[in-house]
């Protein structure tokens, strides 16, 4: 038996250390190790897509990593598995990890039944790491039947997480009044629940009228999907109140999706957008290497710094000698 066809079937063993090693191996930009990932990929691809795919966000202090925790420690207590893939902000300085471990979900951490892995962003869109679509499948194989992509924030990361989730949660602090304008309509509109989060003390007076209040606002937008309109829910990480009200709306989704076929047809099209950013990805990365491109680039670069050429001829004048040369 190959070194690959051991390492698939330990990770289908639900070896975790296994698992660890192999998004490790996803994770690595050399180019034996592509290889290898795409062909432990390959092989595990059959025992893949049976988990819940959630995605969590939510603006940095309204309490993401404890409202993951309490829900996970539901789970696991409820018999299930969970694969959490926490997308760390990458250093801008360093390039590593910011958070680089796993204390912000300390008990969680130590359940045999749960598998944290903290990932530097690496720059890449909203936060969300390049390699985060294969960790997840290597996760499904593992075992797992509910993975969570946690996000550094809200922004552009929608964009990225719809295309690797079933269902998208936004999680948000108790506010009033013109604070609710922080949260732009276009990141409402992508959502699958709302969870105000918080609800406790003194502030669960507050979180309620938030609640209310997002409620009444997504009542006047459209819903991302025909069979589901999106909830808006209250509850307290810190207590516990209110989350398991939030799995019971997770599963009422996938409920609906399923039975109404548009849960395969997302998962689909998003294999198909997957394609199409890996073949965008590898073809950028390859443009950069070019030996043709990289002999014309500082003067192409010096010009459009200057103002002599526009980016659009620039752009064009690149990808004419990349592929001459090709």
């Amino acid at each position: 038996m190959s070194n690959a066809e051991d390492r698939a079937k330990a990770i289908r063993n639900g070896d975790r250390r296994a698992l660890a090693r192999a998004i490790t191996l996803i994770e690595s930009t050399h180019t034996d190790h592509r290889a290898d990932a795409t062909t432990l990929l390959e092989s595990l691809m059959p025992h893949t897509g049976k988990a819940i795919r959630l995605g969590i966000s939510g603006a940095p202090g309204v309490g993401k990593s404890t409202f993951i925790e309490a829900l996970g420690t539901q789970l696991i207590k409820a018999g299930h598995r969970l694969a959490v893939l926490a997308i760390d902000p990458t250093s801008a300085h360093a390039g590593g990890s910011i958070l680089g471990d796993k204390t912000r979900m300390e008990k969680l951490g130590r359940s045999p039944q749960a598998f944290i892995r903290p990932s530097p962003s690496g720059g890449s869109l909203g936060g969300v790491a390049r390699r985060s679509r294969e960790a997840l499948l290597l996760c499904e194989a593992a075992g797992f039947d509910v993975v969570i992509v946690e996000t550094v924030g809200v922004g552009q990361v929608e964009v990225a997480v719809r295309d690797m989730v079933d269902m998208f949660v936004l999680l948000l602090a108790p506010a009033a009044g013109d604070e609710l304008q922080g949260i732009k309509r276009g990141i409402i509109e992508s959502t699958d629940l709302l969870v105000v989060n918080k609800a406790d003390g003194d502030l669960a007076d507050i979180a309620l009228r938030t609640r209310a209040d997002y409620q009444n606002a997504l009542d006047l937008l459209r819903s991302t999907s025909p069979h589901w309109r999106a909830p808006v829910l209250a509850a307290s990480a810190l207590e516990g109140g209110g989350i398991p009200e939030v799995w019971q709306a997770v599963e009422a989704h996938r409920e609906a999706l399923d039975t109404a076929g548009e849960l395969a047809a997302r998962r689909s099209e998003q294999a198909l957008a997957w394609m199409w950013s890996e073949v965008s990805e590898t073809l950028a990365a390859r443009l950069r290497t070019s030996p043709a491109v990289a002999a014309c680039l500082p003067e192409v670069e010096n010009a459009v710094s200057e103002g002599h050429e526009s980016p659009t001829a620039a752009a064009a004048y690149l990808l004419a000698a990349f592929l001459a040369e090709s």
